[in-house]
């Protein structure tokens, strides 16, 4: 059999233009010589519609574009995502359904039964459990349909069901499985051992559709693949980009699925998750604050491949005691990425905020507060560049930073979206090497130098906080791997140490609620995915 897989990237609650994205998709396969074509988990309203559903008039629109699509359809059957209203019954308002649509009408609908509530996953706030059968006849082959999650509980311990029993009981040839599953470090390689042991469980070929693209904090990578049930057997589309491609299930073997090196894969998931997030929000054009140091040289460089070097522009406010290498490598680095470069000097808007607060603040000492007034003046101009000129401001934050607190809001945390915000700044300068692979983007100074933020005189990252090896060990421990601080001491961290950046991590919970949408790459990003009460007294 042919399998037409449309691995598309929607716009969540784009229903006109992602009917029209289908409907080429669902064509175009069907001049390719599909037998059967399958479209991602919600494809038609886009993943995650979130609160969209509880929009009163959103599941009829739905249903009037699947409609629409209905009359599409010929001979080839299409199966595709949607939200299907849970006409006449209380409770939650939708199933998350698919549709076996064929010559024009719905054949079979198949329902979602297992619905994730852990880290960015919210379902069970919209969806009800299914409960229909799982499986159709098409060319006297019994086809198995499950949409994402219906397969992850393989190991049967993250939920109380297990569909892949339910569709072994049912013997079926062939497994489709739909989903909107999004992409952080490790996933694709977690993936690719679920659909192994499900492809093995059932004894038959496993077909994988994913979404890709850029769904708010979300990056959808696609890698959708046609697994049989010898494990060296498949065959993959390419990653982080839209790709419609006919796929054959036969005896022959397969092509072995390759994978990326971390850190390129993590470069096309910011690039793919930028790019996404300006343009389906409606801007061309981005903005950094080029500092000359590591992180915003890696925004920067990640934003010429997102949005083209004549659409990104680049902006050095220095101080009065800004270093002159500060301001030679944030020039260099315009240079070699071919952007737009200005100078806009702060001194004088920080002199005046001095000036105007001098009566108020008489006779106290000088401290962080003057430091966060040079912050505040970067973030006040550069906010005004982005309104005047419709670019959207890129944040330059990293994850070590925001963890900790280091970072001024309303100054270099002011901006629509916080491209590196997921990534530990040990990564930072790994991924900006990474960069350079092939020529010097980022000027090696700015890898080599020492981090600072250069708020006072001689300033260093080292002054206030531990080396960024040790700093980023106790947070991954503390925020992704849940450790307590005795695990952290008991894993051969300073026992101070780790007192004083769990101290900070908890502290600055207020800061990370007010950031900028960050894009998530590890298991665990700060945003939807981490819930931590702002006002708590609980330390361990």
């Amino acid at each position: 059999m042919k399998i037409g897989i449309a691995q598309i990237n929607p716009i969540v609650g784009d229903l006109d233009g992602n009917l029209r994205m289908i409907i080429d998709a669902y064509q175009n396969l069907l001049n390719s010589g599909a037998g059967l074509i399958v479209f991602p988990e919600l494809a038609l309203c886009g993943y995650p519609p979130r609160d969209l559903l509880l929009k009163k008039r959103f599941g009829r629109d739905c249903e009037e574009a699947l409609n629409s699509f209905v009359q599409q359809t010929q001979g080839c059957p299409a199966l595709i995502g949607y939200p299907e209203i849970r006409k006449g019954s209380s409770g939650k308002p939708y199933f998350n359904s698919a549709a076996l649509c064929v010559d024009q009408k719905i054949e079979k609908i198949f329902r979602k039964r297992l619905l994730p509530t852990y880290d960015v996953f919210d379902e069970q706030r919209y969806f009800a459990e299914g409960n229909c059968p799982m499986s159709f006849v098409h060319s006297e082959i019994k086809i198995g349909v499950s949409i994402c999650e219906d397969i992850w509980n393989i190991s049967g311990d993250l939920h109380s069901t297990n569909p892949v029993e339910t569709l072994a009981e049912e013997k079926v040839d062939l497994l489709i499985n739909m989903s909107a599953s999004p992409w952080h470090v490790g996933k694709c390689e977690q993936r690719f051992s679920i659909i192994e042991r499900v492809s093995q469980k059932l004894a038959c070929p496993v077909v994988y559709v994913n979404a890709t693209g850029g769904n708010d904090e979300l990056i959808f990578d696609g890698g959708s693949i046609l697994i049989d049930s010898h494990s060296s057997n498949s065959i993959s589309l390419p990653s982080f980009v839209s790709a419609c491609q006919v796929v054959e299930i036969s005896s022959e073997k397969m092509a072995h699925q390759t994978l990326d090196e971390p850190l390129e894969s993590i470069r096309k998931a910011l690039v793919l998750g930028l790019r996404d997030y300006a343009h389906k929000s409606g801007f061309k054009k981005g903005l950094v604050g080029l500092s000359g140091g590591i992180d915003s040289a890696v925004t920067a460089a990640l934003a010429v491949e997102a949005l083209g070097k004549e659409n990104v522009i680049g902006i050095s406010l220095p101080s009065a005691i800004s270093s002159d290498h500060s301001k030679s490598d944030a020039q260099e680095l315009a240079n070699n990425l071919g952007i737009a470069y200005h100078t806009l000097h702060i001194q004088g808007v920080v002199d005046s905020a001095e000036r105007e607060l001098s009566a108020l603040f008489e006779g106290l000492p000088s401290d962080v507060t003057e430091e966060n007034l040079q912050a505040r003046s970067r973030g006040l101009l550069l906010m005004a560049v982005s309104n005047k000129l419709g670019a959207l401001l890129l944040t330059t934050g990293n994850k070590s930073e925001l963890a900790v607190g280091y970072c001024t809001l309303y100054g270099d945390m002011c901006g629509g979206l916080a491209v590196i915000s997921d990534l530990p700044k040990t990564e930072v300068f790994a991924l900006a090497r990474h960069i350079n692979k092939k020529q010097e983007i980022i000027p090696l100074n700015t890898i080599e130098k020492p981090p600072s933020a250069e708020l006072r005189p001689e300033q260093k990252d080292s002054d206030s906080l531990p080396d960024y090896h040790i700093l980023d060990g106790i947070l991954h421990g503390y925020i992704e791997e849940g450790l307590s601080i005795r695990e952290l001491v008991e894993k051969g961290f300073d026992e101070e140490t780790v007192h004083k950046i769990v101290g900070l991590v908890d502290k600055n919970e207020y800061k990370r609620k007010q950031a900028a949408p960050g894009l998530k790459i590890t298991p665990l990003a700060f945003g939807i995915g981490r819930r931590m009460p702002i006002v708590q007294k609980y330390s361990n």
